[in-house]
């Protein structure tokens, strides 16, 4: 992927030093989530990770921060249409990303957020040397500088942490598959958490520490090729994040059925239980796993 130039839309581009805006309050980083890339570096200090479907049914990760933004994170791989859409929810974030196809890059310069790629920031990415490319790019938010505010940045697109809801269904572990990636999560009584397992193998941080959510969302969406391909000529996905549909949220050892609803690409996602309240969450990290129905 040739790195995108992110900055000639109006008002979407960084200051000519590679910092973002002052006001800038949600970092949202594309991680990328293949074997090779594992495992990954800063993702247990997000807020928010959010799953999607790419090529040849693999899965990448878009995590995003505000309470608390780790030193380094990754490693950093390329933009996907569909974040596009997805990030609309937030209110300006900036995307940190190591590239786009340059047919994309005219949508993410159009899109209202601050694109972040090396071209524009080089002193805030780095090559590791203990794994092979293109899978060793990592970013140091400091270097943006990118500043976290203390408060989770689900709350800016309106997730409401509380007490759970009555009802649910006992459970202990829930499974997520796509054509070439699979997801479980299982509910550890000891951390009052759920573990994460990618492909089968339990996930962990870079320092050995295991990858665990307070909440998980199943959400059923629509995915759709898209017009774009990869360099191999694998047609792209795009998952639609606007619409309305089933979801599961995890929680507490139990399993929710919900009503997800966004009206349009410049509304917040909502979560409804049967009797029409609004879904409340687990204080911590939330997980939001895209899967096709």
């Amino acid at each position: 992927m040739a790195a995108c130039g992110g900055s000639g839309g109006a008002n979407t581009s960084p200051p000519p030093d590679g910092r973002v805006p002052s006001d800038a309050r949600v970092l949202a980083v594309k991680i990328d989530n293949v074997a090779a890339a594992r495992p990954p570096t800063g993702l247990d200090k997000a807020d928010i990770v959010y799953v999607e479907q790419v090529e040849a049914g693999l899965s990448r990760i878009l995590a995003v921060y505000a309470s608390a933004v780790p030193s380094v994170v990754g490693p950093v791989r390329s933009a996907r249409e569909t974040d596009l859409e997805l990030l609309r929810q937030f209110d300006r974030p900036t995307l940190a990303y190591s590239g786009a196809q340059s047919r994309l890059d005219p949508l993410i310069e159009a899109a209202p957020l601050n694109a972040l790629s090396p071209s524009e920031a080089p002193d805030a990415y780095f090559r590791s040397d203990d794994r092979a490319a293109p899978h060793n790019l990592y970013l140091r938010p400091g270097n943006i500088p990118h500043a976290p505010s203390g408060r989770n940045a689900a709350e800016d697109i309106g997730l409401r942490f509380g007490p759970p809801p009555s009802g649910g269904k006992p459970a202990d572990e829930h499974t997520v598959r796509y054509p070439s990636a699979r997801f479980a999560f299982t509910w550890s009584t000891d951390r009052q958490k759920w573990l994460v397992e990618m492909d089968g193998t339990p996930s962990r941080t870079a320092d050995g520490q295991r990858l665990a959510a307070a909440t998980v969302v199943v959400q059923q969406v629509t995915v759709r090729p898209s017009v774009f391909k990869d360099r191999w000529g694998n047609t792209s996905p795009y998952t639609e994040t606007v619409g309305s549909g089933p979801a599961v949220v995890l929680r507490d050892g139990k399993a929710y059925d919900t009503e997800w609803r966004r009206d349009t690409a410049a509304s917040r996602t909502s979560f409804t239980t049967p009797d029409g309240k609004r879904m409340t969450f687990a204080s911590g990290q939330t997980w939001i796993v895209y899967a096709a129905r």
